[in-house]
């Protein structure tokens, strides 16, 4: 027995051939595997990479557009809001224009209605003066009974177309005073002059204030009968009437008396035109 029989060999056995050849086989199967499920799985991975860089820039655009078109549709509300505030506050403007148009005539209307009825009323005052003056003022004057309303004691020195006027006038005597009234049963006092003188062939303006510059103007202290007889200033005179001859006139006074002849002392006039 050799010396070194009882030490044991550090070398490992040898692998049988055949033990290899199956292990390479078994690593080589499990290579081919992992290779295979590799491919498998990079092949099934391609597809979601392109989905995923597709989608987000899709849903981009999509949002874009969708932003877009509510920016468009609110800005069109925006407009038709605007153009039926615009409608609506002309439509309102007309209307108050047209109101404001039809107050400024009704209150013409009734001003230049007031100015009427004020100039009546001071006829009328003119007209009912205290009986006692007049009374007093007749008995000096022509010896009356003191009424103030007496017809003429003289003669009328009127000729011609005067004499027509003066005769027309006291025809008309004791007949209503109406406003506007121009005949035959009712006058207002421009009335009855422009009417008288129509009689004659004159064509006189319709009111007193244009009635008292018809004609030249005469002195109170040369009257003459046919005179047409003015109170208030020339040109703005609110009572007109028919001088007759021997300190009387006609005219067609107010409600109350309506065309009478009274003596000049009873409402002294402001002047005087003659037209014939």
């Amino acid at each position: 027995m050799s010396h070194t029989a009882h030490i044991r060999s550090h070398r490992k056995p040898r692998r049988s051939a055949s033990s290899l050849a199956m292990r390479a086989g078994v690593a080589g199967g499990v290579l081919s595997t992992l290779a295979v499920a590799g491919a498998a799985g990079s092949a099934n991975a391609a597809e979601p990479v392109t989905q995923t860089l597709e989608l987000p820039t899709l849903t981009a655009d999509l949002a874009t557009q969708a932003a877009q078109s509510a920016d468009a549709t609110q800005q069109a509300a925006a407009n038709y809001q605007l153009q039926a505030e615009r409608d609506a506050a002309a439509t309102k403007a007309a209307k108050q224009a047209k109101a404001d148009l039809a107050d400024a005539k009704q209150k013409a209307a009734e001003a230049k209605k007031k100015a009427e009825e004020t100039a009546r009323k001071a006829a009328a005052e003119r007209a009912s003066r205290s009986t006692t003056r007049i009374a007093l003022t007749a008995d000096d004057t022509s010896g009356s009974t003191g009424t103030g309303t007496s017809t003429s004691t003289g003669s009328s020195t009127a000729t011609g177309s005067a004499a027509a006027v003066v005769s027309f006038v006291k025809s008309q005597l004791g007949k209503a005073y109406v406003s506007g009234a121009t005949g035959p049963s009712a006058y207002d006092c421009s009335g009855l002059v422009q009417t008288a003188f129509k009689q004659v062939g004159v064509s006189l303006p319709r009111v007193s204030q244009d009635q008292s510059t018809a004609g030249t103007q005469v002195s109170l202290s040369d009257l003459q009968p046919g005179d047409i007889l003015y109170w208030g200033s020339a040109g703005s005179a609110y009572h007109v009437a028919v001088y007759v001859g021997d300190g009387m006139f006609v005219g067609a006074q107010n409600p109350s008396s309506g065309v009478s002849e009274h003596l000049l002392s009873y409402d002294q006039p402001t002047g005087a035109v003659r037209v014939l």
